[in-house]
């Protein structure tokens, strides 16, 4: 057994999975703490280094392409407080951090773990049911069905609509981009019929905006994942030697027909929500405009 235990977390290597545990410590991000153990195999480990500084060091691990739906959804987007494949080490605690790198490394060797992107995810993700309450809402996954709950200060466009629920059949794609404090993010479930209209962020009833706080709103990311995971992994979608980047499904194109189809509908509900006096001539006329954008 490898093992490193620092404030930041403890790593443990017992040949065959390294066991990643976060720290309890305040200085620990919400989101590792929340995300709590992963367990990662070998088989999906792509390589791990330690990067001695002056005043304290960093245990790396890369994960082969395909092989984390975390990183599949975040899109190596997550600051790097957040990401749970890094360590910080105390500097009298380097040689044992080189000695569990090393250990990993070797294991990788013997064992002969290719390079290549996976076939499929080899870590499951968090399990559901998942529940996020967000700056403009509280979006929950079952594994069936995501439903999205919006919050008194979202656009009233969206608490027009009621609740957003969305069964996992129907999403072709998650994005995610972190509220990084200075610019918002946003979550977004793209399906079928809403892959060519999107609206921003703000408006859409298939997004969430991320705009409150940064450290709550990256909880975003942990149904993000869950919801990734159950999609189908990204190489059933590209082929052989796929080469997309992390956090992106290509969506199917839906025939030109059925596209105007639904920019259609969507139009028909807004001007019912016009006319029944929930929306304004001003938040109307903005809305339309965007819709319009996707013909």
């Amino acid at each position: 057994m490898a093992e490193i235990i620092q404030r930041d977390g403890t790593w443990a290597f017992d040949g065959t999975t390294i066991r990643i545990t976060p720290g309890l410590h305040r200085s620990v991000p919400l989101f590792r703490q929340t995300y709590g153990e992963i367990a990662v195999p070998l088989e999906a480990v792509a390589g791990v280094v330690f990067e001695p500084e002056r005043k304290c060091g960093r245990l790396r691990m890369r994960l082969r392409e395909g092989a984390d739906p975390l990183l599949q959804a975040t899109g190596g987007r997550l600051p790097e407080p957040a990401d749970p494949y890094r360590l910080t080490v105390d500097v009298d605690r380097a040689g044992v951090a080189e000695y569990v790198a090393e250990e990993i490394r070797r294991s990788l060797l013997l064992d002969q773990i290719p390079a290549e992107p996976t076939k499929a995810y080899l870590l499951p993700g968090p399990p559901v049911p998942v529940s996020v309450r967000s700056s403009d809402g509280t979006v929950s996954f079952d594994g069936v069905q995501i439903r999205i709950d919006w919050a008194d200060t979202s656009d009233r466009v969206k608490r027009a609509t009621g609740p957003r629920i969305i069964g996992i059949a129907d999403v072709v794609q998650v994005e995610w981009l972190p509220n990084s404090g200075y610019e918002d993010g946003f979550l977004r479930f793209v399906t079928r019929e809403t892959a060519l209209s999107k609206l921003p962020p703000e408006k859409d009833p298939y997004a969430l905006d991320l705009w409150g706080s940064a450290r709550r709103d990256l909880l975003t990311a942990l149904v993000a994942t869950a919801v990734t995971a159950r999609l189908p992994h990204p190489s059933t979608r590209t082929g052989v030697g796929y080469a997309e980047p992390a956090g992106r499904l290509t969506a199917p194109v839906p025939p030109p027909s059925d596209h105007h189809d639904v920019l259609l509908r969507r139009l028909r509900e807004l001007g019912e929500l016009h006319r029944d006096g929930v929306l304004t001539d001003e938040e109307f006329a903005m809305t339309k405009a965007a819709v319009l954008r996707g013909f």
